[in-house]
Formats: C-alpha cells, structure tokens, sequence
C-alpha cells in the first residue's frame, strides 16, 4: 500500500514539476507559443472538418451514386473544391504548428546557453573547481537541449485539444449513442498513458543523468591526453569510457523497450475503438436509426483520436528527461558566490602599489592554506615568491589577481581592496601569466592580442621582451603562424613566452607570474626578467613566483612562503644568511638543477661516444 501511495506521489509530482518547466517556456516565449498553438488549433478545426465533409459527401454525393447509378460535374466539382480548401487551411495549420514550434524550441535553447555561458563567466574561480568541466559542458548542451525537448509536440498537444473538444461535441451531435460506445476506450488510453509515464519516467531520468557522466569522462580523458598516452593507459581509458557508454546505452535501449511496448497499444486502442463504432453503427442503420454518411463520420473523427493522443503521450513522455535537464540548467543559473564588485576605478598610471594584510583562505576541506598572510610591494620593484611544494605560492597569486577573495583580510592595489574596483577594472591593471600557458587554436598574433586593439609593433615589442620574436620570426607565416588546439605545434617555453607576451602586451601596472618561465632555459629567464626591469612595455611591478636561485637573485625582494605564512621577507642574499629554511630550500631547488645539468650533459656525452664508435 506504501509503494503504490510513493508511485502516486512520484508521478504527480513530475506531472507538477512538469507543468512548471513548460510554464517557464510559456512565459519566456508567449507571442511564439500563441502563433504554434493558433496553427494548431487550425489543424485541429480543419481535421475534424474534413470528416464532416466526408459524412456530407457521402450522403449527397457517394450514396446517391451509387442508388441512381449517376452523379453530376456539379456535386463532383463541388466535393472537390470543398476538399480542396480543407485541405489547403490544414497544410498551413501543420506548417505554422511545426514552424513557430521549432522557432520557440531553438530560441529557448539558445537562450538558456546563453544564461549557462554568462553565469559561467560570472562564478568565481573556486566554484569552477568544484565542479567537473565534462559536466559544466553538458549543462550548456545535452542538459538545455533536453530541458526544452518537449516544446516540439508542445503547440501540437495544446492544439489538437481543440480537435478533441470538436470532434467530441461533433460526434455527440450526430449520434449520442454511438458516440458514447466509442468514448469507453477513453479510459482505457488514460489508464494505460499513466502507466506508460510511471515505467519511462525513472528510466528517462537515469539516461539524462548518463549522459552528462559520459560528456565528463570523454572531457577528462581528452584533456589528460598526455597522461593517459605517457603511461599507456590508452586501453583502461576506453575500458572506463566504453563501461559508462554501455550503461547508458542500456538505458536508452530500456527507455525503447517501454515505447515499443506501449506505443502499438496507444495506436491500437483508438482504431478498436473504430472498430466498435462500426459494429454498433452497422446494427443501427439497419434498424433505421442512423444515416451512412454519419457513421462514416463518426468512424472517421475515432480514426483521428489516435493523433491527438499520441501527441499529449509525446509531451508527457518527454517531460521527465525535460526536468531532469531543467533542473541541472537551474543548478548552474540560481549557483551562489558571484564576485561582488565596486564602483572605483583602476586608472592610475605607472606602477602599482601591492599590499596584502592578515590574508588568510581555505578550501573546501576546511584546513586553511595561508593563514595571515601580510607584506607589502612597493611600486616599481620586481619580488619573488618563494617556497616548498604545498606551501601556498599559487592561492597567494590567485587572491592578488582576484581569481578568488580570502575567507578574512584584504589585498590592497594602490591602497583600493580588489573587491572594491568595477567588473574588468583589475584586468585593465594587472595580469597573470600562469605556469600552464593555454593558447587557442589561432594565430599567434590573435593569441596574444586576444581582441584587443593594438599595432603589430606593440606585438613584435611585447614578443621581444619576452624572448619570443625570435622563434616567431624563423616560423613559416609569423604572427600569422597557426599554433593548433592548445598550442600544440610549440613547445612548452615558447608556449610560456607567448603567454607572457600576451601579458605584456597590455602593458600592466602589475605583472603576476606564477612561475611563468620554468619550461625556457635559465638564460632566457635571465634576459626575460632583465627586459621586464628595463621597462619595455612600460613601468609595471612585478611579483614571481620563482625556485631558480638565478631568478630569485634577480629580484629585489623575496617573500619566503612556508606552511601558509610569510617566514621570512627580505633580499635573497639576506634571507640565505637568516633564514635556515629559505637556505636549503634553495640549496636543494639549484643542486636539483646541477644534476638535471649533469645528467643531460653525461647523456650527451654518451651519445657522443656510441656516435664514434659506430663510424
């Protein structure tokens, strides 16, 4: 009694959950919505009035035929000019249904992906990351597509309940008593909708919910190419991939089974119907009761039952995947934690002014990754970050670039607490250039400018500086050079110093590297950061992340990270002399690299000697 009570339930409330979504259509796209229904509701009329024609022209043309063995052009010409314009307002019923239909249906998806993409852009940072991209990319797609699948049969629904209401007062008229005989089938088609609904809805729900699985493991798998194909993991890959496909597969394949079940006894039920009307039909013409024409016309208006049921079988069969895609859609849309902005502007000139206080941030684990976190950089000075793994270098950079905002304290430019400039005014004052450069599949000038309105000069100089117009010149088209999905024709140093020409190119009152030159030989470093203190692209300042000695020994102060917090601050040469972590954390990062060295250098003295030996 309990499960049938739960099944009730359910079923109500994905009618009811249901209901809202199409609501929401409805309201987004009424004048559309109001065309399709209007179309129609014309194809609904003109159908049932082809079958008053038909019972019409049985009586006066078809009957009479056949009794006088005659007929006249008259009556022939007449039936068909009637059939005729019936059937011409019916096309255009059936062409305006399915036009305005496919236009709500294609602007509401396009809208929504709009929204998704927008809200996207606006969450901050730390939202992303907790949540799989393979799944932000199925809300934008699979989950809006399936939130307004049921518009299509929608209108139709809507508008063939006129041909029902028509039809059915149309049938009472003729003959209430045959009429009667064929709505007992109605209860039948109810019943048996209600249990097709309760067997595809779970099944539906679990397909859409497969889906987004899918779209996020392909995602994960395409963006650790490397991985997978370093450690050849190629074959456990497609192994996961092909598990979860399978699974949805089955639940399509079940989905399929219902409606192959259900369908045949959906489209039977109306044409037993039909079949009763006539048994009955028959008996009363014979006993004088009722005309032929009128039976043909009821007959026909229950061959047309079939249509009207199938298309409000359609839109209920859709709406528990449609809820399922409108309630992932929403997830994304009603999503908490859009950074907050102010109204000051950041438009100082020369370099800028940093300054962090009591900084502290968390992730979601609880467990605080930097914990009062102070200092200052003074404008024009170039200061390096430096630390151990873990030690909270890279959420230090992420919060004074405003990629996400600390859980308490404040970072400070020119004095103004990030949260506090208008959307876009930070971007137009400092830049980050990250450890893991990313590059659009596009030229190399468009990489750099990234739609931002700026000479060819300003390019080859902010090339320059980075130590990059070198290998761009020697390439075969130059800044007209495609650089593939994600730069993939470069190397990772020249991807490194794109990035940072990109930068530079905005010429930044604060320039933030995370790191930004570990993949370029130590003395393309050396000339990079030489290139920034000269100024090239303008005075800005400068914070590095950094674990080379050489670069550390470059900047004009280092700010020592170490378990969240600042454990020493100073010149290099200072903090070697006072701090004894700083000393061996830079002692191992240069003896680290002296081997890398030495290594490559036996390898290629090696080679060297099995090249002589060969010859």
């Amino acid at each position: 009694m309990t499960d049938r009570a739960s099944e009730d339930t359910d079923e109500k409330d994905v009618l009811r959950r249901g209901m809202r979504v199409l609501a929401v259509a409805i309201r987004e796209e009424p004048r559309v919505f109001a065309a399709a229904v209007g179309a129609s509701a014309l194809y609904g009329a003109t159908t049932v009035a082809s079958a008053l024609a038909l019972g019409e022209v049985t009586d006066r043309v078809v009957v009479p035929a056949f009794r006088d063995g005659d007929t006249t052009a008259g009556a022939l010409t007449a039936t068909f000019l009637v059939v005729l314009g019936i059937a011409l307002l019916k096309a255009l019923g059936i062409v305006g249904r399915r036009l305005w239909a496919g236009i709500m249906q294609y602007r509401l998806q396009a809208t929504y992906r709009r929204r998704v993409t927008r809200q996207y852009l606006r969450l901050p940072l730390a939202w992303h990351h907790r949540h799989p991209t393979g799944a932000l990319l199925s809300n934008a797609n699979a989950d809006v597509e399936a939130a307004w699948y049921p518009i299509a049969p929608l209108p139709m629904a809507t508008g063939v309940v006129v041909m029902l209401v028509i039809a059915a007062v149309s049938m009472l008229v003729t003959d209430w008593a045959l009429a009667l005989v064929g709505f007992v089938i109605f209860p039948a088609i109810f019943v048996l909708n209600i249990m097709f609904q309760r067997r595809q809805g779970p099944l539906a729900m679990r397909a859409q919910e497969l889906r987004a699985d899918v779209s996020a493991i392909a995602h994960e798998s395409f963006d650790g190419a490397l991985v997978v194909k370093t450690l050849g993991r190629e074959d456990e890959e497609a192994a996961r991939f092909e598990a979860t496909s399978r699974e949805l597969a089955d639940a399509n394949v079940a989905v399929g089974r219902v409606r192959a079940v259900f369908d045949p006894l959906l489209e039977a039920l109306p044409s037993l119907g039909v079949l009763m009307v006539l048994l009955a039909g028959s008996v009363r013409i014979s006993h004088g009761d009722l005309n032929p024409g009128e039976l043909v016309q009821i007959a026909y208006l229950f061959t047309l039952l079939a249509f009207p049921v199938r298309a409000i079988g359609w839109l209920l069969g859709d709406m528990p995947r449609a809820i399922v895609g409108y309630d992932r859609v929403r997830h994304v849309l009603d999503a908490e934690g859009e950074s907050v902005y102010g109204d000051s502007a950041a438009d100082k000139t020369g370099p800028a002014g940093l300054q962090a206080r009591a900084v502290r941030f968390g992730y979601l684990d609880g467990a605080d990754v930097l914990s009062d976190v102070t200092f200052d950089v003074e404008p024009g000075r170039t200061v390096a970050v430096v630390g151990p793994t873990g030690s909270g270098k890279s959420t230090l950079v992420s919060l004074l670039v405003r990629l996400v905002d600390p859980a308490s304290g404040e970072v400070l430019l020119d004095g103004t607490d990030l949260r506090d400039f208008r959307r876009g005014g930070l971007a137009s004052a400092a830049a980050l250039v990250p450890q893991q450069a990313f590059l659009f599949d596009d030229t190399i000038r468009d990489n750099i400018t990234l739609g931002l309105d700026v000479s060819d000069d300003d390019v080859h100089e902010a090339l320059r500086i980075a130590q990059a117009d070198g290998f761009v010149d020697r390439l075969g088209n130059g800044l007209d050079t495609m650089v593939g999905e994600r730069g993939t024709s470069l190397s990772g140093g020249q991807r490194q110093r794109i990035a940072l020409a990109r930068a530079l190119v905005r010429r930044p009152r604060l320039l933030v590297m995370d790191d930004a030159t570990s993949a370029v030989d130590p003395r393309v470093e050396a000339a990079i950061l030489a290139g920034l203190r000269d100024g090239g692209t303008g005075p800005s300042t400068v914070v590095v992340v950094a674990y080379r000695k050489a670069t550390i020994a470059l900047a004009d102060e280092v700010v020592y990270i170490e378990d969240g917090k600042v454990a020493g601050r100073g010149p290099h040469a200072e903090l070697i002399d006072t701090s004894v972590g700083y000393r061996r954390l830079v002692n191992a990062y240069e003896r680290a690299a002296r081997d890398r060295e030495q290594a490559a250098a036996a390898a290629a003295a090696l080679a060297d000697e099995d090249e002589e030996v060969s010859a």
